[in-house]
Order: C-alpha cells, then sequence, then structure tokens
C-alpha cells in the first residue's frame, strides 16, 4: 500500500471502479455522502453510505476533494434542483472564500452536467461520457445566460482539468506536453497532454495570493469522460495529489494501462 504522511480527505457520492485508485493507497482517506443510508453505483451495487448530504454540507470544510459521478439519477437531480447541486456549488464557494486551503472537484461521465447547472463551468474547459456533449453544451450556455456569460468549452477528451499546477518550462515550443490550439480549432489555449503535476511542486509553495486570482479561488476542476475516463481522471489526481510514481504503481497493481487526458489553462508555479 501506498502511503504519505499526511492524508487527504475525499467525500465520494458512491463507489465504483473510476474512483478505486483511491482505495490502492493510503494517502486518502474516503466518506461516502448520499442522500439516504444506501447508495447504489452504475453495476448495481449498493454501498452504505457514511454521512448524507446534510452532514456532508456542515463538514465541508474539512474535506479537499469532492467526487460527483455520473449514470442513474443525473437527469432527475437536474429536473428537481436537488442535491448534490448545492453542495456542489459550496464547495466551490469555499474553496473562493478561502484559498489557503487547495481543493479539488472531480466529476465522472454525465456528472459534468451537474458541474455544468450550476454554473461554475463559465469561462472553463470540460469534458463529459461521448453520449452527452450536446446536452453538456446546452446547460453550459444556459448556465451562462444566468451567470456572467462566459461560455464553457466542450473538449472531446478523456478527461479535462482546469487550475492546474506544473511547471511549463522556458519555451513551450520544445514541450511536448503542450497544445498550441484546442483538438477542435478554437481560441488557442495552453494545453498539456498528462502532468506530473506535484512531483517537483513539494520543494515549493504557492502562496495564497496566487491562488486567488485563478478562476474559482484556484479549486483545481477535473471532468472525465465514460467510467474508464473517470479511472484515468482518478489516477492523474493520485499523480497530482501523491506522485506521477504512485499512479504509477497504483495502474500496474489494477493491471490497467493509464490512458492520459488534457491539462487547460496549467499555470507555471
Amino acid at each position: 500500500m501506498l502511503t504519505t504522511k499526511l492524508k487527504t480527505r475525499v467525500i465520494l457520492l458512491y463507489f465504483d471502479l473510476p474512483v478505486a485508485p483511491f482505495m490502492y493507497t493510503k494517502a486518502f482517506e474516503c466518506t461516502i455522502a448520499a442522500a439516504s443510508r444506501g447508495v447504489t453505483s452504475s453495476s448495481g451495487l449498493t454501498i452504505k453510505a457514511d454521512i448524507d448530504f446534510e452532514n456532508a454540507l456542515e463538514s465541508l470544510k474539512e474535506y479537499d476533494v469532492l467526487i460527483i459521478p455520473g449514470g442513474v439519477g443525473i437527469e432527475d437531480v437536474l429536473n428537481e434542483q436537488s442535491e448534490p447541486l448545492q453542495l456542489i456549488k459550496a464547495f466551490a464557494e469555499l474553496q473562493q472564500s478561502d484559498p489557503s486551503k487547495e481543493r479539488t472537484l472531480m466529476s465522472i461521465g454525465t456528472g459534468s452536467l451537474l458541474l455544468g447547472e450550476t454554473g461554475i463551468l463559465q469561462g472553463l474547459a470540460a469534458t463529459t461520457h461521448p453520449d452527452y456533449y450536446t446536452k453538456m453544451e446546452i446547460i453550459c450556455k444556459e448556465a451562462a445566460r444566468r451567470g456572467e456569460l462566459e461560455q464553457t468549452d466542450v473538449m472531446e477528451e478523456n478527461y479535462v482539468v482546469n487550475n492546474a499546477r506544473f511547471d511549463l518550462g522556458e519555451k513551450l515550443e520544445e514541450n511536448p506536453f503542450v497544445l498550441s490550439k484546442r483538438p477542435d480549432g478554437r481560441r488557442k489555449s495552453i494545453a498539456r497532454k498528462g502532468s506530473n503535476a506535484w512531483k517537483e511542486s513539494v520543494k515549493r509553495r504557492e502562496s495564497n495570493a496566487r491562488r486567488a486570482n485563478l478562476r474559482l479561488g484556484g479549486l483545481r476542476l477535473i471532468t472525465s469522460g465514460g467510467v474508464t475516463s473517470g479511472l484515468d481522471a482518478s489516477l492523474y489526481l493520485v499523480a497530482a495529489m501523491v506522485s506521477h510514481e504512485s499512479a504509477q504503481e497504483v495502474a500496474r497493481l489494477l493491471q490497467y494501462s493509464w490512458n492520459k487526458g488534457v491539462t487547460v489553462e496549467g499555470i507555471d508555479v
């Protein structure tokens, strides 16, 4: 089992294959939250919840990561404007009001539709399950009309990371991980395939002021496609918060080939 000195506290709204990497390292302490005492995964497995949404809201400051699943029930949440929409908003607002702590919000599959509905994806890039690209664009456009009128770039990618932290290097044109424009030919951006994330950043501290000036107070925001894309995104987060080597070891233990995604609008810190 891989470990670090300090554990990262994670709220899961379910348990299934995509979040398995967090169970293969002692660096994460996971809590399952749900509307009822039991939550059923997309594969039909019912898991006992540790806390309900109300308790999750009350103790939100204690957590570093919030993971939003997709699948069955997403349409009901959108239609009824029910939880976890408030939980998502509160987590994003918490980062903006307290940027001293690094937090991560990650969605798997159609869970990104809920992020789009809350409006927090405005001005950012995101992805979702391939069957829902059009619906994602519609939801984000409607959220923009209600909000700050900033559009969301819906990308056809494995996973998309916003507010990442890595060293871009002095010459971007020589960095094989940096893309000069988005895959669909729209406006140029700084995008990087994969990430070593915190491999070197443990040697330096990021100032609170620098993080506060980022969108959403520097909240790391990850959206992923289908089930295996969620697994890839989870491995990315292990790499970002523990080490790249740890993520590779977890992938080996799972006998899984890690497929990288895209890091958008990263900053050199």
